[in-house]
């Protein structure tokens, strides 16, 4: 059986190359690639740049047709590398309303949720001790 994903890969300069290393990720490193910045409040507190996205977080589109928009997150799909907001919808063609995936790349967190211990407590360790 031919090996899909490497956790010893690099880089590579073929964007087939990186579009295969996404697609075959185990979710435990898709996790990782949805991180999306910090605002510069959350930043200078917390001492570090992203954090990987959660439902609950508040965040503010900065690209895209829904630039500067600002909603909760109510799920995140790993799968997909998505994200859904509360007020970024889309009419279709019969007129019902559905929700607009956003990739988290162009989002910026401005409120945490913390509500999770775990998060909450490896967010002050960072603050604490520098980045981990």
């Amino acid at each position: 059986m031919k090996k899909l994903w490497s956790k010893f890969w690099k880089s590579s300069i073929q964007s087939r190359k990186q579009r295969k290393y996404t697609f075959n990720a185990p979710l435990h490193i898709r996790h990782k690639l949805m991180g999306a910045p910090l605002s510069k409040e959350l930043r200078s507190e917390y001492k570090i740049r992203t954090v990987p996205v959660r439902t609950g977080d508040t965040v503010r589109v900065k690209a895209g047709q829904f630039k500067g928009k600002i909603g909760k997150i109510t799920s995140v799909s790993l799968f997909h590398l998505k994200v859904h907001i509360e007020g970024v919808l889309i009419k279709r063609n019969d007129g019902t309303e559905a929700m607009y995936p956003v990739n988290p790349s162009n989002l910026e967190i401005l409120k945490l949720d913390l509500s999770d211990k775990r998060r909450h407590d490896k967010l002050e360790a960072i603050k604490k001790n520098g980045k981990q």
